[in-house]
């Protein structure tokens, strides 16, 4: 059994929505409320007296380069839309890289939580100390009927929306997964790409979540969501099994050839990694190819483009990097 449901599960998160109740929601409020924003969380944070006023370091999106805000994006710390609001966006991330504090994105504030595997009740409970924090400074825009007010209504409510990231590549090649991801929806559950709203899925990665943020508490929207994702892994796993017996050969040669064209390719697009990473993946799940499904994920996040730039130290033309990562993954894999 693996841990956590890791062979399905890549990553779980929580995200909580807040706002200050005497400041106008983003898209109204002037640049010196937007400062106001950032200087009152940045004070409940560093000013408060627990330990985590030492492990939170700010990232100002006008402070920091091109490079290193696609590389936040990249790793999930902070959102495409806040990585464009150079004028007003900021971000307090932990050290760790567990939680991170998006400032003046859509809502004042949104308290993400991230953890390896099926670990949404612990997600939840770190962002709920971070919010209860915060908010021994900060008085929310909150209706007693209502809940907690956002600038978009479907977060209303509690304001909380969890997600799991998957994979499911099983179910792709069977051609199931049309049909699951189509049930799940019609039950008040979404299924994005990689990074979210708006994305298209790489390397057969999803991201379910919720969509209902009224009418039920934040522990029942997580043991729903928890439900779901159960049955979807077991789903996936029975899929591989199935997969594997009837197509043994034509597996194993799949995932022998994503292996050597990961180790031996000298050029490599994103988009031709995630497709070969995957096979790979599920070769270390089915015990075909002896590689740490946890250094897969590693590697999955160093080499997407916004890192990998980074880890080199300068920006490279679109081809220079596909010579690279060809480089950098090959070696990675074989270490």
């Amino acid at each position: 059994m693996f841990d956590h449901d890791n062979d399905v599960v890549i990553s779980s998160r929580i995200r909580l929505a807040r706002n200050l109740s005497d400041i106008p929601f983003p898209s109204v409020m002037t640049e010196s409320e937007a400062d106001k924003v950032k200087e009152s969380v940045k004070k409940a944070i560093f000013d408060s007296k627990t330990i985590l006023s030492t492990q939170f370091s700010e990232y100002d999106m006008k402070k920091i380069t091109p490079l290193e805000r696609q590389s936040l994006v990249e790793r999930h710390l902070i959102s495409p839309d806040l990585a464009q609001n150079i004028k007003n966006g900021s971000a307090l991330i932990k050290n760790d890289g567990t939680v991170s504090i998006l400032i003046n994105e859509e809502d004042h504030l949104r308290i993400q939580t991230i953890f390896n595997g099926l670990n949404l009740k612990e997600a939840w409970d770190l962002a709920d100390k971070i919010d209860d924090l915060i908010e021994e400074n900060i008085s929310y825009a909150f209706n007693e009927k209502l809940g907690y007010l956002t600038a978009c209504p479907t977060n209303v409510g509690t304001g909380i929306r969890a997600s799991v990231m998957v994979h499911l590549p099983a179910l792709t090649i069977t051609g199931q997964i049309g049909n699951i991801l189509n049930s799940v929806s019609k039950i008040g559950i979404a299924v994005r790409g990689m990074y979210g709203e708006g994305t298209q899925s790489l390397g057969d990665i999803y991201q379910i979540s919720n969509q209902v943020t009224l009418g039920q508490s934040e522990i029942e929207i997580i043991e729903n969501l928890e439900g779901i994702v159960k049955q979807i892994i077991s789903n996936e796993r029975k899929a591989r099994e199935d997969l594997y017996k009837r197509r043994k050969v034509q597996i194993e040669d799949r995932i022998g050839r994503a292996y050597g064209l990961l180790t031996n390719a000298k050029v490599m697009s994103t988009q031709e990694f995630m497709r070969l990473i995957s096979d790979v993946r599920l070769g270390a799940v089915l015990n075909i190819i002896n590689i740490d499904i946890q250094k897969i994920d590693e590697i999955t996040t160093h080499i997407q483009p916004g890192n990998l730039q980074k880890i080199i130290g300068k920006q490279l033309e679109p081809y220079e990097r596909d010579v690279k990562r060809a480089e950098y993954v090959a070696k990675l894999i074989r270490s």
